[in-house]
């Protein structure tokens, strides 16, 4: 405190030196929570779409459905993620509950309650976008069949990837790399996990509603779903194994 500031202390009391931000409203978030996974998914299955009717190289449709998740995932994370945090995903929502469970100021469960359905929302109706502007049936059960172990296995490393990735750079104070470093990991997953890395229940969901190229079959959901949770908690526990050290540092 300045010299002036101890012989005015009525003046120091009432000019605080930083503001807190207003708290952005649950309606706010849930919006955005909702709009971006629709966002999301519309760019994932159409995109696969259009990849199939240009090309007949499987190879070629993969390589434009995962540049354009890429661009697009980055894209919604940098627009609504000051809003809602940008999760378009449960396992994220339920890890940040889980690791801020004993902070005042962290997720809760009302918040959790809201989230994730208006993610599964969003994801349904993205994939019904998605399919109505290429004239395809608005709901038409996939009949892709992931239900191999191996799938399997690759939405387990593709999901604790990513929560890996998210807690780690949020411990590690870089968050405003994000954008950039999950679309990125995203990108990439599509190329080195057997499954093209759906890692994300409610995506996973919005894609069985679409029989397209980025589809899944319904009975295929409780594997892949099943996993990711798993993948979700393999995560955290990274997390915890890696990141210790700045946890007892930010103690002291």
């Amino acid at each position: 405190m300045s010299a002036i500031d101890e012989a005015r202390p009525e003046i120091a009391e009432a000019e605080p030196l930083a503001a807190e931000p207003p708290a952005i409203p649950l309606l706010n978030r849930v919006a955005a929570e909702l709009v971006g996974t629709a966002a999301l998914v519309a760019v994932v299955v159409g995109s696969g779409i259009q990849a199939t009717e240009l090309t007949q190289d499987v190879g070629l449709q993969l390589l434009a459905n995962s540049l354009a998740t890429v661009f697009g995932l980055g894209v919604l994370i940098l627009l609504l993620g000051p809003v809602s945090g940008a999760h378009f995903n449960p396992v994220v929502t339920l890890a940040e509950w889980w690791s801020g469970r004993k902070d005042p100021k962290g997720l809760g469960a009302r918040e959790v309650a809201a989230y994730i359905p208006a993610q599964i929302v969003g994801a349904i109706g993205g994939a019904i976008l998605a399919d109505a502007m290429f004239g395809e049936a608005l709901v038409k059960w996939s009949t892709h069949d992931r239900s191999a172990g191996h799938l399997l296995l690759g939405e387990v490393v593709a999901t604790a990837g990513l929560v890996l990735l998210i807690f780690g750079l949020a411990k590690t104070d870089h968050l405003r790399f994000a954008p950039v470093a999950v679309a990125s990991y995203i990108g990439a997953a599509y190329w080195f996990t057997s499954s093209t890395s759906f890692a994300n229940p409610a995506v996973s969901i919005g894609r069985a509603f679409t029989d397209t190229f980025a589809g899944i079959a319904p009975s295929s959901l409780p594997g892949f779903i099943g996993m990711q949770l798993i993948g979700g908690v393999v995560g955290l526990a990274l997390v915890a194994l890696i990141f210790t050290h700045r946890t007892k540092a930010t103690a002291k």
